[in-house]
């Protein structure tokens, strides 16, 4: 079946002009390109993450979450950061060849490599271009500890290679579950597994004996903040050790992409969910300082924080930041022979 959606796309700040259909907008059909890289690993500063290394096999995200904030990026390719950046996708087909080599330096120290800082790794294309499983495969060779977040549930094809990379250098797999409901999961995030199925291939993951957690994100007050207990009890008896919670970000072009989708998707709380955002953001619809992009403020935040916390404290998962079983795995010289792993625990 062809997927296809109008072109809507908001003016790019990085381009002088931009596009006006006298009429309706045509198609947007999937576009695929292949590039070839010069490096793969890409080193973040931000101290609103827990990782300061990430592969991210492709640009691009089939998925198309309405408040994914990784939209602008797709602006510095020329590119709009709507439905360019859900159907206009880039294939790093050398990834794994250029990764492979970065992990043979002398330099490298065997970090924790993150999968994927920015679009899913386990996006649709990787049924066929396998960038990500042929990436972990070389980390496999390397015995480099990976962590990976994802929304697809393709991620179950690679249970087996996760597996042990798990028992021989840590890894990893979160789940991001922000709904319980699959009608409202799908209403926003159109394209990307339903929440049911995100949690079958969580508990297909633990089974293979796989380290898995969920992450509830983006938290929208007003629309999902009620089905946190419920996501956090669902993926717990699925398997899942730890648990995240990120405040929803909106930034730049983000917040006209997603406004329009909920105005969409549910009309009848748009008000209500934009007035919350204000609320849990000081006044704005988005946060840029470092440290407090992740979470909201005042009351409402604090007391939803708390629920989170308790429920955690309940189900016995492990919050971020708090030892997950990993810290205790084994750690091995990776064949290679170029480098010592870091002591257990040194980068989450």
């Amino acid at each position: 079946m062809t997927v296809v959606r109008p072109i809507d796309n908001p003016p790019n700040p990085w381009l002088s002009s931009h596009v006006d259909y006298l009429g309706p907008p045509p198609d947007a059909d999937l576009v695929v390109y292949e590039e070839e890289v010069k490096s793969v690993l890409s080193r973040n500063d931000s101290p609103d993450l827990p990782f300061t290394w990430s592969v991210n096999p492709y640009r691009g995200c089939f998925h198309a979450c309405a408040y994914c904030y990784a939209r602008p990026t797709h602006e510095y390719l020329g590119f709009g950061a709507g439905t360019d950046f859900e159907r206009r996708i880039v294939v790093k087909t050398n990834a794994p060849d250029v990764l492979d080599q970065q992990l043979r330096r002398r330099s490298w120290h065997g970090e924790r490599i993150a999968f994927s800082g920015v679009t899913d790794c386990y996006q649709p294309l990787e049924a066929s271009y396998r960038v990500t499983r042929r990436c972990l495969e070389v980390c496999l060779r390397h015995r480099n500890p990976v962590g990976i977040v994802t929304k697809g549930a393709l991620v179950e094809r690679d249970a087996d290679l996760l597996a042990e990379l798990s028992r021989v250098a840590g890894a990893t797999v979160w789940l991001s579950i922000p709904y319980a409901d699959d009608a409202l999961g799908r209403a926003i995030e159109p394209f990307a597994a339903p929440p049911s199925r995100r949690l079958r291939s969580l508990a297909t993951l633990a089974d293979a004996g796989v380290r898995t957690a969920v992450a509830v994100a983006p938290l929208i007050p007003g629309l999902n903040d009620a089905e946190m207990p419920a996501v956090l009890r669902a993926a717990a008896e699925a398997g899942a050790q730890a648990a995240s919670l990120t405040m929803l970000r909106l930034p730049g072009p983000v917040a006209g992409v997603f406004e329009q989708r909920l105005q969409d998707a549910a009309p009848l709380r748009y008000e209500r969910v934009m007035a919350n955002v204000h609320e849990m953001r000081g006044g704005r619809r988005n946060e840029t300082r470092f440290g407090d992009r992740m979470r909201g403020c005042g009351a409402r935040w604090e007391m939803i924080a708390r629920l989170f916390e308790l429920e955690c404290r309940r189900l016995g998962l492990a919050m971020r930041g708090e030892p997950l079983a990993e810290e205790s795995a084994p750690k091995r010289p990776r064949q290679l022979g170029l480098f010592e792993p870091q002591r257990p625990g040194s980068d989450t």
